[in-house]
């Protein structure tokens, strides 16, 4: 589940972008869908893709693990999606 689920209402965000630094309207958007994507990403394709990135870079395994490990603290990630009866589950259990 996407953290951000409507992108349209950036609008304001990208007036401000453009009006505080040397953005273009255009840049603007590409920087504002850049750091979306980056939130939207998951835990599952974040350590897929950051154990993908150490070990282009020569890093082994049990390091690249710890190393991933350590960084998932650090990440916001979007919450799981969950049912109705999850959701009551969590309430009433």
């Amino acid at each position: 589940m996407p953290l951000v689920t409507d992108r349209a209402d950036f609008g304001e965000l990208q007036a401000y972008l453009t009006r505080t630094t040397s953005l273009s309207p255009g840049e603007a958007d590409r920087v504002i869908a850049e750091v979306l994507a980056y939130f939207d990403e998951d835990v599952q394709a974040f350590v897929r893709r950051r154990h993908t990135e150490l070990q282009s870079r020569g890093i082994r395994n049990d390091d690249a693990f710890a190393r991933i490990s350590s960084e998932l603290g650090r990440r916001l990630f979007s919450p799981p999606a969950l049912s109705l009866r999850q959701l009551r589950r969590i309430v009433y259990t």
